[in-house]
């Protein structure tokens, strides 16, 4: 079986602006992160390839990032940033795609104002992925997850995944608007699912992974397991946990299934999603 960590971050603070490293909940990973720091992770994790996701709104970075992919091949694609507003958009992302390992784009959207995905110019960059089929990362917080149907219906043959199943505030319990919102973007065909990122949206210091399981469990239910995948989200999730006890939080709800859905989750979905 074919595993793939479908979203992670690298960075290396001399090389772009990380200011929002700097407030004090960031202290533990205010540090360089780079591929040698992770690969021992991922074989005790039993990780085959990886796909590595943008922090910046900087085409640097891209190029930055596939040639860390060019230097370790287990680095099976780069999700990277175009600007989406800018008249320049589709020439970005035709010269990023010439790179073999250039597979997606993400915008944070998550540190935009709420309806930033709805503007005409950011809707006029999406349909140019659409055009060009390259899959798009929507990153939302939980009260914009509203948005990710609206976007599905507006581009029905643009490739979407939902990082971090939107964000739900695990630490308050959130669970009806959230649900509600993430089965309506599960709707459509083309909407997947990030099984990631939700150690950090409870509490860091005392969550347990039965907190996540029922997050997890109604991904898995509205998308099925042809649209979900795993991802870490190594290092931010360092804030909340290691890397083996973010990995076994997904496990204990993953490997309750038979095993062609587990190939599914923890590798097929993303081998197809990204062309990895």
């Amino acid at each position: 079986m074919m595993r793939i960590d479908a979203h992670h971050h690298l960075w290396q603070l001399g090389q772009f602006d990380y200011r929002w490293l700097d407030t004090e909940p960031h202290a533990p990973i205010r540090r360089d992160f780079l591929p040698a720091d992770l690969r021992p992770l991922l074989d005790q994790a039993g990780i085959d390839r990886t796909v590595v996701v943008q922090t910046q709104h900087d085409l640097a970075e891209n190029a930055w990032a596939l040639a860390l992919a060019d230097a370790h091949p287990w680095i099976a694609g780069v999700v990277g940033w175009v600007d989406l507003r800018s008249a320049e958009c589709e020439q970005q992302l035709l010269a990023a795609r010439q790179h073999p390992k250039f597979v997606g784009v993400r915008h944070v959207v998550q540190d935009e104002p709420d309806d930033f995905i709805l503007r005409p110019d950011v809707a006029r960059g999406l349909a140019t992925l659409e055009r060009h089929r390259v899959p798009y990362d929507l990153l939302f917080y939980a009260r914009q997850l509203q948005h990710a149907a609206t976007v599905a219906a507006r581009f029905p043959d643009l490739p979407l995944v939902l990082d971090h199943l939107g964000k739900p505030d695990i630490r308050t319990g959130q669970w009806d608007d959230w649900a509600a919102d993430l089965s309506r973007a599960a709707a459509f065909p083309n909407v997947y699912c990030k099984l990631s990122g939700l150690a950090t949206e409870a509490h860091w210091d005392r969550w347990q992974s039965a907190d996540l399981a029922r997050y997890f469990e109604l991904a898995i239910e509205a998308f099925g397991p042809q649209r979900c995948m795993y991802g870490s989200d190594w290092p931010v999730c360092l804030l909340a946990g290691n890397y083996d006890a973010i990995h076994h939080a997904c496990s204990l709800v993953v490997d309750r299934l038979s095993e062609t859905e587990q190939a599914w989750i923890w590798g097929e979905t993303a081998r197809l999603f990204y062309g990895v």
